[in-house]
């Protein structure tokens, strides 16, 4: 399994042009293989017109190649429709339009926003400005001290006021993989619309969405393998029909007077302006790879290292981990401190040994207040990594102390 990981690291050209890299920041954004840079380049090399805009060959093909993608998208997340697949600049453009359009249509006074503690800032934020402008009260769904969410808690933390919902797949900084199927029965049955952050799932283990059930889905290209600048925002149909849009302008409409206007049908009522047709050609080269390579392969590769990066890190007896305290209660993702480092001073130090960490909050610093802790160090695979970059990294670990002074 070694052999052919290293054998897939060849496709990464950010690897020959660093050959000492040691990249364990996979959750931030992901390395693109020679492929999808390909797509890019052979996009805008030799199809680049303005998808839907014109008439002629160029244009007809760039759009071909735009709603390729989007099919490309629906097949790869089981949605039902491509209506149902709106492209975005990222997850937090998606979570965005959700709040504000979604939000804004059924969310009113007096209502409840629920979320979870352990949310990233990009499904906070946009949740926090819709209870403030709608007089709502944003709630906070609140886990154990191993990131565990639980239907027992969700069921007392639902109201009859509570019209929506809002959580991550997995943890960006546990790695904690919760319960979407169990979470969208509960909210279903109070008649709570679902909002699921997938941006650190849909790389990493098989999402169906028709199988979760949940009635909106956002995620980021660049996250799994793909450009950055574009993004994903999956919804039921029937409930997208029902959303106004989120941005106006060309493209969204079907009809414009000096008063009014009509709007396009889905996908295009949510796609204003010149789209980002390049940057959704190379996520179709991205899902593509994805699944040539297979989940099977990437799941368990990146469950290997994970399990070999925990227990090596469990015998260090400086560093604490947060989070599960078993290595299959973290999907690729360990976030840890050490005993009186600074979180950025581990990662200068492990900058200065080619190795690429995450320092800082990890933009969730409400689940950091909640455990108890003010920053951390992540580390986080993909299936890319070999056991020689999670060796790398605990052998570096194991001197941070003693480079910062202390005698061990």
């Amino acid at each position: 399994m070694g052999d052919r990981t290293l054998l897939l690291k060849e496709d990464f050209p950010v690897f020959k042009a660093y050959p000492g890299l040691v990249y364990l920041d996979n959750s931030a954004t992901q390395q693109k293989p020679e492929s999808v840079l390909r797509a890019v380049d052979n996009y805008y090399r030799q199809e680049n017109a303005n998808p839907m805009r014109g008439l002629y060959d160029l244009s007809m093909r760039a759009t071909e190649a735009y709603e390729g993608a989007r099919e490309a998208v629906r097949a790869f997340i089981n949605a039902k429709s491509v209506s149902e697949i709106i492209f975005t600049r990222n997850a937090t453009e998606s979570l965005n339009l959700a709040a504000y359009s979604l939000g804004r249509s059924i969310v009113g006074e007096g209502d409840e926003i629920l979320i979870t503690i352990a949310e990233h800032h990009s499904d906070l934020l946009p949740w926090q400005l819709l209870a403030k402008e709608k007089g709502a009260k944003l709630r906070y769904l609140e886990c154990d001290e191993e990131g565990l969410f639980t239907e027992e808690g969700l069921r007392a933390a639902l109201t009859d006021r509570t019209k929506i919902f809002a959580f991550t797949h997995i943890s960006n900084v546990l790695g904690r993989i919760n319960d979407v199927k169990g979470f969208v029965k509960l909210c279903r049955e109070n008649g709570t619309v679902t909002v699921c952050d997938g941006a650190q799932s849909v790389a990493h283990i098989p999402v169906d969405v028709r199988d979760l059930g949940v009635d909106l889905l956002a995620f980021s290209g660049h996250k799994m393998l793909g450009p950055m600048g574009i993004g994903v925002l999956y919804g039921r149909e029937e409930l997208l029909e029902k959303m106004p849009p989120f941005l106006s302008g060309g493209e969204m409409i079907e009809y414009v007077s000096r008063d009014s206007a009509t709007y396009a049908p889905l996908p295009h009522k949510f796609e204003a302006g010149t789209v980002n047709a390049g940057g959704a050609v190379g996520l179709r080269a991205a899902i593509e790879y994805i699944n040539d390579i297979g989940f099977d392969l990437i799941t368990r590769r990146e469950e290997e290292l994970t399990r070999l990066c925990f227990e090596e890190m469990s015998r260090i007896p400086f560093v604490r981990i947060m989070g599960g305290r078993r290595a299959e209660d973290h999907c690729g993702i360990i976030t840890f401190d050490i005993e009186g480092v600074h979180p950025h001073d581990v990662a200068a130090i492990m900058d200065s040994k080619e190795i690429a960490v995450r320092a800082g909050h990890h933009c969730a610093q409400p689940l950091h207040k909640h455990l108890g802790i003010m920053s951390s160090t992540r580390v986080s695979f993909a299936f890319y990594n070999t056991e020689e970059d999670v060796m790398r990294f605990i052998a570096a670990l194991k001197q941070v102390r003693r480079m910062m002074g202390y005698g061990e």
